[in-house]
Formats: structure tokens, sequence, C-alpha cells
């Protein structure tokens, strides 16, 4: 990246570290970058049953729970993809995560949105359901927070860099 060392407050991703080629490479990137006290916050894809089953049969990104940090890049940066990549290193190698980044910890993990992209239609897709149900989709969203954990098609997560 084109920083200095310690000279970023903070990096706002949406949808693109499960992009990265080299999420290892990335990370330790964005740690240098990064000045102490500063923080990383995205927001990708979960991996629960609900997220599972659309990410396998509606979209067309790779989706493969079973991979590594990193994958093969291709001539179509945006086709090359693992939707599981964020849940692989922040969830199944959490424990690998804290011991190659031990200066970054990790302040929130939030599972959320089962329902409002699907029907908003996403990013290529025209809107599912008229705008004005949307207080109704965030209500039915409000209902189900119980089952979030299996629900949830996203989720937050920010890292915040320690001295």
């Amino acid at each position: 990246m084109p920083f200095g060392d310690g000279t970023v407050d903070a990096f706002f991703m949406v949808d693109v570290l499960h992009h990265i080629p080299d999420a290892r490479e990335f990370l330790g990137e964005m740690q240098r970058c990064l000045k102490v006290g500063g923080r990383v916050a995205m927001i990708e894809p979960a991996n629960t049953a609900w997220a599972r089953f659309i990410y396998r049969n509606l979209i067309d990104e790779p989706f493969d729970p079973q991979g590594d940090w990193s994958f093969p890049q291709q001539d179509r940066p945006v086709s090359a993809a693992n939707i599981a990549l964020p849940w692989i290193v922040f969830t199944r190698d959490r424990e690998r995560f804290e011991l190659e980044f031990p200066s970054y910890n990790i302040v929130k993990l939030e599972l959320h949105t089962p329902l409002r992209y699907l029907v908003s239609g996403g990013l290529s897709v025209r809107q599912l359901v008229p705008s004005f149900t949307y207080p109704l989709v965030k209500a039915v969203e409000a209902a189900v927070s119980p089952f979030t954990r299996y629900l949830a098609m996203f989720q937050t997560v920010v890292l915040q860099k320690g001295g």
C-alpha cells in the first residue's frame, strides 16, 4: 500500500477481504500502515446455514469453508474470491490469526442482515420487493434475531491495532 508505517487511522471495507488472494499478506500490510489504536472495519459475508445455502446456490463466486487464507489469483479479479475467507480467518482459524497478528485485537465480530441485502437485489439483481416494504423486512429481521447465528448473510469485523 502506498502509505507510510503507522500513518493510517482506519481502513473501511465492504465485501473486499474475500476477494484478496492472500489475506495474510493483506492483513500484514494494513497492520504496517495503521497507527497504534487504528482500526480496520469490514463488512463481509458470513458462514451460517442460510448464507451457505444462498452462496452455494445463487452466487457465482466460490464458497469454500475448507479453504486456506489464500487462493489463486485470476485475470478477472472480481470473480477470484472465496466468500468463506473472512469466516476462515476470524472464526475457524481465530487462534491462528491471534498468534500471527498479536498486535490486532478483534473488538467486534457481529453477524447480521439475513434478508435486507437479498430483497434489495444485492449488487446485480433488481430489487425484489418495493421500497415501502423496507420497514416490514426490517421488522421480520428483528423478529428472527434470536436465530441470527443461523440466518445472517453478513458479519461485521472490527480490528484494532494495539501498542
